[in-house]
């Protein structure tokens, strides 16, 4: 792994969520992977299980938008960090998110571990 397949990667997770398109999410794993939501949390593991978390509740495109950047690489791991922002129904900011992930990869560039960390930002009123 190296940060150009690390931004790649974090793309097409964008793409991904903002797709919900059952196959774009699962290609970015690997079939024994593990997905933790919050870091104590027990993993969700497995690509398939995965993939039906994620579409258990889908946010629907138009209200959210994400960006994700590498911070670190080292050899197959990386942490990445970024912004999701979601909106009202005037469109307007309403949550914002601080994000980190931690990721390991395999030697396709699939992802096996995840982990995400979050911050929801204060409101500015």
């Amino acid at each position: 792994m190296d940060r150009p397949a690390l931004q790649r990667w974090l793309d097409g997770y964008v793409e991904a969520w903002r797709s919900n398109d059952r196959s774009a999410i699962g290609e970015l794993f690997t079939a024994d992977a593990e997905y933790r939501y919050h870091p104590a949390d027990e993993p969700v593991f497995g690509r398939d299980a995965i993939v039906a978390s994620w579409l258990a509740e889908p946010d629907e495109s138009g209200t959210w938008d994400a960006w994700y950047e590498p911070f670190a690489v080292e050899g197959d791991r990386g942490v990445a960090t970024g912004v999701s922002t979601y909106f009202d129904a005037e469109g307007r900011p309403d949550r914002v998110y601080d994000n980190v992930f931690v990721m390991e990869f395999d030697d396709e560039g699939l992802c096996r571990v995840f982990t995400e960390w979050f911050r929801q930002r204060p409101d500015d009123d």
